[in-house]
């Protein structure tokens, strides 16, 4: 029996505990075994997992099963909007401030445990802290308290026979630390001839320190990843000036009901979607479309959630609350953009999942290496060499590469305008080889308007008041384009009587005595009027994809009036920015060619599909694969959908609707097609970024585990490292596992840091 996806439910849970790329790929599994589970998506970046389920689980099903993969479930993602976003925030930065704390007494302990342990080197420390029960005693708090997370994350994932990265820094440091406890208590069981055995607590507690320093970097610099999305949150006022009974009155934002009626002052922030009612004004909506320009509002216009209300006073009709606003959609859209994965994260996290039992493979295989084949002391070079792999050898660099770029990519998309719905769309925007974009209201207008009037014995005022006298009685697009006309110029139109439509031709209608007809060159010639000359401009008209009109009074022709879709702002601009990426640009539409094509001129647009029926759009962009190229389809996405969801990539431009949303990879909510270039930039940047991340977290797992594993010693065996690499290198080119948690701390937080390089993305530069 299957389901259809409108069965199934969503959730987004909170997962503590996880760490490294083959975390994500455990609870993955755990949650993927709970019967009912139909998909799940775990994010390192955001410590979430999204889980789409049949109905009938429960949270306590969820909650046990990832308890037993050795992880935590810290609650439901946006259970409660605000407090929810208010505690994950404080839990976030009870976070930060912990791992700080950590640090800095590790660090403090561990550079005086470093500073007792060569006494040769410094001699000037006091006896008693070149002490080897003292070091002891100074490296346990570092140990067990600065490193038991690593201890209960490895340990209970011992319990559930997996590893992570944490099993890698738990046996790593556990070896250095207990082999020096042992040469502390029974130091003449480690001494060979005239070689004194040394203890090792430094490297223990320096190695901690280091990596609670990369975790503490990581945790501050993955709290601006998400900047733009808590951007967007705090942009929600609390309460709403409602008038109930008569009176006006200040409520709390939840309990703002659809159809209260909402007061907003200049200043304000409007608190939830609505339709004016009264009153004029101007608003900001830049927060939610990118447009940078006031939008006017009258009675019956749109009003949306956390915009800024600029110069009027007016009242309006709430229409959605809570979950329901454009707002809290977009922070939805956004959220789940952020936690989802692309294709080439997938591969990250299957090599992870395979790495640290790789890693312990070969470190337990160095430690053989050098205990039979060693230089003397073997079984310390031999334990040193294995402490050096099994650290520098963690994955968390890997886990981060893809999620913290895709959460950063989105984000910046968002301030923009630009919702891109997850992390497959943003990866295969950058494939993207030819655009198809649908003519009328996403290349035009969508709204025709008069463009040309020529008038012959006769003024243009008065010309285009006689035609919007008749036309007035009109519902075709054209006839309203010619009545906005007159509106626009403010002329006073007569009552007209005998009103008739020639179907496919024109209208007929009296004003003042006299007989008017309306229509194409066909109308004219049937009543055999003669055309004065005019017939070459109305093909030249023609000519440039307008529609000419004939206006004729008593059967004389007084004009023509031409009327056109006209190119959206900025069109052409942005078709030649398409061009500049390398894309093919296609215009897709069902006029006729030779508008189409004059259409397609003026935006700079060398291949058109014309006279393509509604249904017909889906074939011509299949067609268009078949060629084998990644097609993006950018259309309204409502009348667009099935063109759309054919499309490699949906792109629904404008209005911001839930249709759009549903039936888009990406949705632009402002109507400006620049989006688009911008769009498919942002893709190219952000997919680099995360190619980059993944050779950086790549080369620090693979090029350094030779180093730490001792290959430099078939150079060095003679013990002839130059003494300015000798804490580097010991005397034989053997890694110091100290350096090597370092690199290991470094790694992960320069992938961090590079994803966020992508906030200094600048769009409109192309």
């Amino acid at each position: 029996m299957t389901t259809t996806a409108q069965e199934q439910e969503r959730i987004t849970l909170n997962i503590g505990g996880m760490t490294c790329a083959s975390c994500v790929i455990h609870v993955e599994h755990a949650l993927n075994e709970v019967p009912g589970v139909v998909a799940t998506s775990v994010n390192l970046a955001t410590e979430k997992a999204t889980v789409t389920y049949l109905p009938g689980l429960t949270l306590d099903d969820f909650r046990e099963a990832v308890q037993d993969a050795g992880y935590t479930l810290q609650g439901v993602s946006g259970e409660t909007a605000d407090d929810g976003e208010d505690a994950e925030r404080l839990a976030h930065t009870k976070e930060i401030k912990e791992l700080r704390t950590k640090f800095l007494v590790s660090m403090g302990l561990g550079i005086v445990i470093f500073l007792g342990s060569f006494k040769e080197w410094f001699p000037w420390m006091p006896a008693i802290l070149q002490n080897w029960y003292v070091l002891w005693a100074l490296a346990t708090p570092v140990q067990f308290w600065g490193g038991a997370q690593f201890y209960r994350a490895a340990l209970s994932a011992a319990r559930h026979r997996t590893t992570n990265m944490n099993t890698l820094i738990a046996l790593g440091t556990s070896v250095a630390y207990f082999y020096s406890a042992a040469i502390t208590v029974f130091p003449g069981l480690f001494e060979t001839g005239a070689t004194m055995a040394e203890v090792y607590f430094d490297t223990a507690a320096i190695i901690i320190a280091l990596i609670l320093l990369g975790r503490f970097l990581e945790a501050r610099a993955k709290g601006q990843t998400s900047a733009a999305i808590r951007k967007l949150m705090g942009l929600r006022p609390r309460t709403a000036r409602v008038i109930r009974n008569g009176q006006e009155q200040d409520v709390p934002l939840e309990q703002v009901i659809v159809g209260d009626v909402v007061v907003v002052r200049p200043g304000e922030r409007i608190p939830v979607d609505g339709q004016v009612l009264e009153g004029t004004s101007s608003v900001d909506e830049s927060m939610l479309t990118g447009e940078s320009m006031p939008m006017e509002k009258t009675p019956g216009s749109l009003v949306f959630g956390a915009t800024m209300n600029k110069t009027g006073s007016f009242h309006f009709r709430v229409t959605r609350v809570g979950r329901d606003t454009a707002l809290s959609q977009i922070i939805r859209l956004v959220e789940e953009a952020q936690g989802s994965k692309a294709p080439i994260q997938r591969l990250a996290d299957v090599v992870s999942s395979y790495f640290v039992p790789a890693v312990i493979v070969a470190a337990t295989a160095t430690f053989g290496v050098w205990l039979i084949l060693g230089p003397e002391p073997a079984f310390t070079f031999a334990m040193l060499n294995m402490v050096a792999v099994l650290i520098i050898a963690c994955p968390c660099a890997l886990g981060l590469a893809t999620p913290t770029s895709i959460m950063v990519g989105t984000g910046k998309g968002a301030e923009q305008g630009i919702l891109i719905r997850n992390g497959e769309a943003l990866e295969r925007a950058h494939k993207v080889q030819a655009v198809v974009l649908d003519k009328t209201g996403t290349l035009t207008e969508g709204k025709p308007v008069v463009t040309d009037i020529l008038a012959v014995g006769i003024s243009e005022q008065e010309l285009v008041r006689l035609a919007a006298a008749a036309e007035r009685r009109s519902e075709h697009p054209l006839g309203e384009a010619i009545v906005r006309a007159a509106k626009d110029r403010e002329l006073e139109l007569e009552r007209v009587r005998d009103f008739q439509a020639i179907p496919g031709h024109g209208i007929r209608a009296a004003i003042n005595g006299s007989i008017l007809h309306l229509g194409n060159l066909a109308l004219m010639q049937q009543q055999g009027f003669a055309l004065n000359g005019l017939e070459s401009k109305a093909t030249e008209l023609s000519s440039q994809g307008k529609t000419p009109m004939f206006v004729a009074l008593d059967g004389q022709v007084r004009g023509i009036i031409a009327v056109a879709d006209t190119l959206r702002s900025g069109s052409k601009e942005a078709v030649a920015a398409m061009h500049r990426l390398g894309l093919e640009v296609v215009m897709l539409t069902g006029d006729n060619r030779r508008t189409a094509e004059a259409i397609a001129r003026q935006a700079g647009i060398n291949r058109v599909m014309a006279e393509v029926l509604p249904d017909q759009k889906a074939e011509q962009v299949k067609a268009l694969q078949a060629e084998g190229k990644v097609v993006a389809m950018v259309g309204d996405g409502i009348n667009d959908a099935p063109a759309l969801a054919q499309a490699d990539l949906g792109i629904a431009i404008g209005a911001g609707t839930d249709v759009a949303m549903e039936a888009a990879s990406v949705t632009l909510m402002r109507s400006d097609l620049m989006g688009v270039p911008n769009a498919i930039a942002l893709s190219k940047a952000t997919i680099r970024n995360i190619k980059q991340n993944l050779f950086w977290a790549f080369f620090y797992n693979t090029a350094l585990i030779p180093l730490a594993a001792g290959v430099l010693y078939l150079v060095f065996a003679d013990g002839n490292v130059p003494s300015g690499l000798h804490y580097i290198l010991g005397d034989y080119g053997f890694l110091n596992p100290v350096l090597a948690a370092a690199a290991m701390a470094f790694s992960s937080v320069s992938v961090v840091t590079n994803a966020l390089r992508l906030r200094q993305f600048r769009f409109k530069h192309i």
